[in-house]
């Protein structure tokens, strides 16, 4: 085995999410995953929704960037395995399409920060709020 084949598979190693310890639901607040490697994150109802890897009718497409905004007070309702690599969370909003991998949870736990400093810069500069919009 060559030098090269080596830091390939250690840096393929490395880049592998740690296997998923505990998932725990804390309607409807938020989400808590535990994974392996000792990493553990609280993810809120807003972050998760915010973050839903599924299209949805209610994001509004500024300029091609999509943005979903006046979730602040969204809740979980209930979650569902999907098969042993994720869940699908169900929203109070009825927001259910999206299915979270243990990957992608690790992924927004790890980057928690920098994805809600982003995504609160983008609510800015388009205008719009993370509250919910008044009903008329």
């Amino acid at each position: 085995m060559t030098m090269g084949a080596v830091v390939v598979r250690r840096m393929h190693a490395a880049a592998q999410t740690p296997r998923l310890k505990k998932l725990e639901l804390h309607p409807p607040r938020s989400v808590e995953v535990e994974f392996a490697n000792g990493s553990s994150f609280h993810l809120s109802a807003e972050f998760l929704r915010v973050h839903s890897p599924a299209a949805d009718s209610k994001i509004r497409s500024i300029s091609g960037e999509k943005v979903i905004f006046g979730r602040r007070h969204v809740g979980v309702m209930s979650a569902e395995s999907v098969g042993n690599y994720g869940i699908r969370i169900l929203f109070d909003d009825l927001h259910k399409t999206g299915i979270f991998t243990w990957d992608y949870l690790h992924h927004l736990g790890s980057n928690k920060f920098s994805l809600m400093r982003t995504y609160i810069r983008t609510l800015r500069k388009h205008g719009l709020s993370r509250d919910p919009q008044r009903r008329k």
